[in-house]
C-alpha cells in the first residue's frame, strides 16, 4: 500500500487544519499514514532563529492569522488565538504522541492537542490540559506521562527532529513519501497523490 508520513509540530498553527483533515483523506485516497511528531525549535535555531518566522517578520504574522482564519472557515474548523503568547511550548505533547504510537492513540491525542490549542485556546504546555486530554480519551494519563518521560522516548523524539533535518524539512506541516518532500498544509493533496502514484 502506498504511504504518507506526516511531519507536525504543535506549534505549528497550519499543521492544525492538516491534522484535523489528513486522516480522512489519507484514508480516501487508499495512502497508509504515519503521523510523525517533531521539534521545530532546533531546525529554527540552526537558521538562526530564536523565535518564529511569523513573530520575526510581523507581516508575514499577520498574513498567517489571517490565511489560517480563511482555511479553517473553509474547512468548517474553529479558531481561537491561543491564551500564551505565540508559539506555545509543545514539547510535552510531541513526547506524549509519540509515545502513544505504539498503543494507537497518538492520532486521536494529536488532534485533540492540536484542537485544544487552536480551538478551545488553551495552554498545551500545561500538564492539567494534556491529563485532560488524555482521560478524555480514556489513556492512563499517569501511565502515559511516565512513558513519555523515559530517556528512550525522549531519546527518540531528539532522533525524529534529526531524521527531519536529514531529510531536509525546514518548517510544519511536511509530508514525506519516500525520499519526497512536500511542505505545507497546501501541498497534501499533491502529496497524496504522488504516493498514489508512487
Amino acid at each position: 500500500m502506498a504511504a504518507i508520513d506526516f511531519w507536525y509540530e504543535f506549534a505549528s498553527t497550519y499543521s492544525y487544519p492538516a491534522a484535523m483533515r489528513i486522516e480522512r483523506r489519507a484514508r480516501e485516497a487508499g495512502v497508509a499514514l504515519r503521523w510523525r511528531p517533531f521539534l521545530l525549535g532546533p531546525i529554527f535555531q540552526t537558521l538562526g532563529w530564536n523565535d518564529s518566522p511569523f513573530n520575526i517578520y510581523a507581516a508575514k504574522g499577520r498574513y498567517m492569522w489571517r490565511d489560517l482564519a480563511r482555511i479553517c472557515a473553509n474547512e468548517g474548523l474553529p479558531l481561537s488565538l491561543p491564551p500564551q503568547s505565540f508559539p506555545q511550548n509543545g514539547l510535552k505533547a510531541a513526547r506524549l504522541a509519540l509515545a502513544g504510537e505504539a498503543e494507537g492513540w497518538a492520532p486521536a491525542f494529536t488532534c485533540a492537542v492540536f484542537a485544544a490549542n487552536y480551538a478551545e485556546a488553551k495552554d498545551i504546555a500545561d500538564d492539567a490540559t494534556l491529563r485532560s486530554i488524555l482521560d478524555g480519551l480514556g489513556v492512563d494519563a499517569d501511565a502515559a506521562t511516565t512513558a513519555a518521560n523515559t530517556p528512550a522516548n525522549k531519546a527518540a523524539l531528539k532522533a525524529q527532529t534529526e531524521e527531519a533535518v536529514t531529510r531536509g524539512i525546514f518548517g510544519a506541516p511536511s509530508f514525506t513519501v519516500g525520499d519526497e518532500l512536500f511542505w505545507g498544509n497546501d501541498r497534501l493533496d499533491a502529496a497524496l497523490a504522488w504516493a498514489k502514484s508512487a
